[in-house]
């Protein structure tokens, strides 16, 4: 997984010592094609924690990075135990109360779920194409 623009919000707001750039939710929403309900939803599982300045949430660098852990996590297939373990592996802290621990054990098992998966569709594919291919060709 790459952590990269994870770690350069942090470094970048450590060497500054200045106040971090803030997002608002529709920025994000709009950035990483999501809802707002589904942003809402990450911050009630406690896997974001915006800044309040009234009824605005205002989403740090730290938090935009963490959020694409947090779809990335999502995309590859892992539950949202298993992202607050990602995302707790990644900032320094422990695994959360109650949460999976992420091993190297279950990447292996999602990377042969998914690579099953792909054989399938793939399959799919193959069966459409043949139909495709019977179907007579129109004249336009």
């Amino acid at each position: 997984m790459d952590f990269n623009a994870y770690d350069a919000d942090r470094a970048l707001d450590a060497r500054t010592g200045s106040e971090p750039q803030y997002f608002t939710i529709g920025d994000l929403a709009r950035e990483f094609g999501v809802t707002l309900r589904a942003l809402r939803f990450y911050e009630d599982k406690g896997l974001l924690e915006p800044r309040r300045e009234g009824l605005t949430r205002l989403y740090s660098g730290a938090e935009r990075s963490r959020l694409s852990i947090i779809l990335k996590g999502k995309k590859l297939g892992f539950t949202l135990a298993e992202i607050k373990s990602m995302v707790a592996l990644r900032e320094g802290g422990p695994v959360p109360q109650g949460g999976l621990a992420l091993t190297r054990e279950k990447c292996v098992e999602q990377v042969s779920l998914l690579e099953r998966q792909k054989a399938e569709i793939d399959e799919a594919i193959g069966e459409l194409r043949q139909m495709v291919a019977a179907f007579p060709a129109r004249a336009a």
